[in-house]
């Protein structure tokens, strides 16, 4: 197994909103992430980098919420929690990748990112909608929702 491989299979814990199991989910995986108990789809949430990205957002089965952030940056600090519970509350419809622009300068070049938090919803490795700037959960979800209707 490569560097990159072990990089891109490390797994964060999920809890699962319908039974409370704590549950591994790795960063890329095939199909969606499901709780090992009562088998509901779990929120995945996941980080990438410029060696990363490719299989953690590109290569996703269900449309990818990408967060293009910095840690020096406080409107990011502030969207977070909202864009986790859009993950939440979308879990097995969307998956979250944080990228931190300071540590993937090659994925910020390839998307243009000027500034940050900017956020990209992507559907088989393609961006169909872009936003840039911080919003509350509720506004989040209606983009998201929004542009996965019109991208159909």
């Amino acid at each position: 197994m490569t560097h990159q491989d072990a990089k891109t299979r490390q797994a964060a814990t999920a809890g699962c909103a319908n039974c409370g199991r704590q549950n591994r989910v790795p960063a890329a995986a095939a199909g969606v992430p499901r709780c090992g108990d009562c088998h509901e789809p779990l929120p995945w949430i996941a980080d990438a980098d410029d060696d990363t990205f490719a299989d953690v957002a590109g290569n996703a089965s269900v449309p990818v919420l990408v967060d293009l952030w910095a840690k020096w940056c406080g409107p990011c600090r502030q969207v977070t929690p909202a864009l986790e519970e859009v993950a939440r509350d979308l879990a097995g419809r969307v998956k979250l990748v944080k990228v931190d622009i300071d540590r993937a300068p090659k994925t910020q070049a390839r998307f243009e990112v000027m500034a940050v938090p900017t956020l990209l919803l992507m559907r088989d490795g393609s961006a169909i909608a872009r936003k840039s700037g911080a919003a509350p959960a509720s506004a989040l979800r209606q983009w998201v929702e929004q542009a996965l209707e019109r991208s159909v």
